[in-house]
């Protein structure tokens, strides 16, 4: 299970890359002070850093200028997360040593296939590209999904939204979490819209007497069944 260090002084924004993070399989830290990032980035490493520009104690630049003096942690993967998004500072940031720049307000999907692409070339052997639940399988690098060793054709929103239910089997998403999840929180999308793509969804994968995956829970939303593996 890849690790993530999130250091992060807004709470709000902090819990959300936790929750979108663990809901990808992740194991997840967080802290809100540079210093204190620092001290655990002593005691262990993640397998990458979320880091913050702006910290009390410490400044995310100066953390990353540190890390990189130091052997043990001269290649560990950083993405800045800031504010700031001008091109002068963007350079700034990148020449410190982030291996990544993400401007806020930014699109939680994005940085999570961030996350993955910097994962798969630093430690290829932690990020799963594939995953697979009885007869599906979906191909996160090439984009492609297969049922029964047949291929199922879904738009760029469905793919999104199997791929979220699939990386937390079992577990039931409200209609605003898969909002957050699929679409980014700093987009506005009706809850509703939520029902259309699982329909449409349901339709792709769902041919002839094929086996629903998807388990939806009255009142409460949508899971990817996980009984559904052992069925398949």
């Amino acid at each position: 299970m890849p690790k993530v260090l999130i250091v992060e002084d807004e709470e709000p924004l902090s819990l959300l890359l936790r929750y979108n993070l663990e809901a990808e399989g992740y194991a997840v830290e967080s802290c809100a002070r540079g210093d204190e990032a620092e001290i655990r980035l002593r005691e262990s490493q993640p397998d990458l850093l979320l880091l913050d520009w702006m910290l009390p104690g410490l400044s995310g630049i100066e953390l990353c200028r540190r890390l990189r003096t130091r052997e043990d942690t001269e290649r560990l993967p950083v993405i800045m997360l800031t504010a700031r998004g001008e091109e002068a500072e963007r350079i700034r940031g990148l020449s410190t040593g982030a291996d990544d720049y993400v401007v806020k307000p930014f699109s939680v999907p994005e940085l999570m296939a961030r996350v993955r692409a910097i994962l798969r070339r630093a430690s290829p052997e932690v990020v799963s590209t594939m995953l697979r639940s009885g007869d599906i399988e979906l191909d996160r690098e090439t984009h492609r999904v297969r049922r029964n060793a047949k291929e199922i054709h879904l738009g760029p929103t469905e793919f999104r939204l199997l791929e979220f239910l699939m990386t937390s089997p079992g577990r039931v998403f409200s209609r605003e979490q898969l909002l957050d999840g699929v679409w980014g929180h700093d987009v506005y999308v009706d809850e509703r819209t939520v029902d259309v793509h699982v329909g449409r969804l349901r339709k792709a994968l769902n041919r002839g007497k094929a086996k629903d995956p998807i388990r939806t829970v009255r009142g409460a939303g949508y899971a990817f069944n996980d009984q559904f593996a052992i069925a398949g």
